[in-house]
């Protein structure tokens, strides 16, 4: 089984966005054990994409075409590819119903040319978009498949996972279950994970494992084949088992949407646990991290940004004199920003940044020095020392994932 992706857009072929979608298929189709022949991009015209799909053809079984899918004239896919298989477009009524209602909601007019994102060839199976308005299709003909899906990465990603996967599955592999699990590390390099887990890696057959690098954490996608669904599952958890005995310790959850942030919300609602949190080099981006996960009202009620020295003084009641001894990077500075907003809003758990993101020293320490300090429940202050390489709001995200790295592990250590 050989798949080829056509990637429609003239922004891509100037260099005006990078191709993403290409690398998340690739994936897909790995997982799937289709493979990939090739991966072309070609511009918003239609002559050059029948000369793509015509080659296509004559060299795979499934072509995917991504992009190309909106309302204005320079968007053809679709309407390429009902010419190339020979028949017309058709209306799709629960796409219609849904941008008419998006036009309502939003109050505003909708002008004929949305329609366009509610067609696919006639004959096709829809594939409904739940975060856009245009969907996609799966055509066959002679035996070769073609899906033609929308260009934006937020509407794409979830269409390809909830709606593709499943229906290649049953086309491609009609008589095998085909189960991937998603395992997330935090804390543990790419090169280290490969070290640990060589072996596996280099021995893989049923289950496949393939991992992948993502900002600041690595993910391991377990793709296990077999007769029934069980039978993968068990497959899944045995491979699974030898991962976590070399590598569990940085481990956080499952999940292709899963973050750490959702984990960490989980558990401390899980546990009714409050958070609040005093931040310095971060500038809020903690606590904005937390709010932007559904339900973290539960838990959080509010913080401190104290950029300043003055403002740790004020806002905490830190005194000046000890702020100027000890220093605004330090580890005691941080044991008292996390002490004293803990104190100050009643919180089970008080976190504190303080540290130096950079490009400049700060007090003598280089860019990317940080204290995390950590008021967990009764237990006594701590402060951890992180130092971080990158740019400026490189070392201000890491700092957020590690402190959320540390509320996690002192919730897990609680629940032992």
């Amino acid at each position: 089984m050989q798949a080829e992706i056509i990637a429609v857009g003239t922004e891509m072929l100037l260099g005006q966005i990078v191709d993403t979608n290409g690398p998340f298929m690739a994936r897909q189709l790995a997982d799937l054990g289709i493979n990939l022949y090739t991966e072309t991009i070609v511009g918003d015209n239609p002559e050059r994409l029948e000369e793509a799909i015509q080659l296509a053809d004559s060299r795979s079984q499934l072509t995917i075409l991504i992009g190309g899918l909106g309302p204005t004239k320079d968007d053809l896919t679709k309407q390429t590819v009902a010419k190339h298989l020979g028949v017309d477009l058709m209306l799709d009524e629960t796409a219609m119903k849904q941008i008419a209602a998006h036009f309502k909601q939003a109050q505003r007019e909708m002008t004929p040319n949305n329609w366009v994102q509610a067609q696919v060839p006639a004959g096709a199976t829809v594939l409904p978009n739940t975060i856009g308005l245009a969907v996609g299709g799966f055509s066959e003909k002679n035996g070769h498949g073609y899906l033609i899906l929308p260009g934006p990465p937020r509407e794409f990603e979830p269409m390809v996972t909830q709606f593709v996967r499943p229906l290649l599955a049953k086309t491609y592999h009609p008589d095998e279950e085909i189960i991937s699990r998603v395992l997330r590390f935090y804390g543990i390099g790419e090169s280290r994970l490969a070290t640990e887990l060589a072996d596996l890696i280099d021995q893989q057959q049923n289950p496949t494992i393939a991992p992948y690098i993502k900002a600041d954490e690595v993910t391991l996608r377990l793709t296990a084949r077999a007769h029934t669904d069980a039978e993968a599952k068990k497959l899944l958890d045995q491979t699974e088992q030898q991962i976590q005995a070399r590598i569990g310790q940085y481990f956080y959850g499952y999940g292709d949407d899963n973050s750490l942030a959702q984990v960490v919300v989980t558990a401390l609602k899980a546990q009714h646990v409050s958070i609040t949190a005093a931040e310095s080099l971060t500038a809020g981006l903690f606590q904005a991290t937390i709010g932007s996960i559904p339900g973290a009202s539960e838990i959080f009620n509010g913080g401190f940004v104290t950029y300043a020295l003055a403002a740790k003084a004020s806002l905490l009641d830190i005194p000046t004199a000890q702020l100027e001894h000890d220093g605004v990077v330090s580890a005691e500075t941080a044991i008292a920003m996390a002490r004293q907003s803990k104190a100050k809003m009643n919180s089970d758990i008080g976190i504190s940044f303080t540290g130096v993101a950079g490009p400049d020293e700060l007090e003598g320490h280089p860019a990317g020095t940080v204290y995390i300090g950590l008021a967990f429940k009764n237990q006594e202050p701590v402060a951890q020392l992180y130092h971080f390489s990158g740019g400026r709001n490189d070392v201000r995200r890491r700092s957020v994932m590690s402190g959320l790295s540390l509320i996690l592990r002192a919730l897990q250590a609680e629940n032992k």
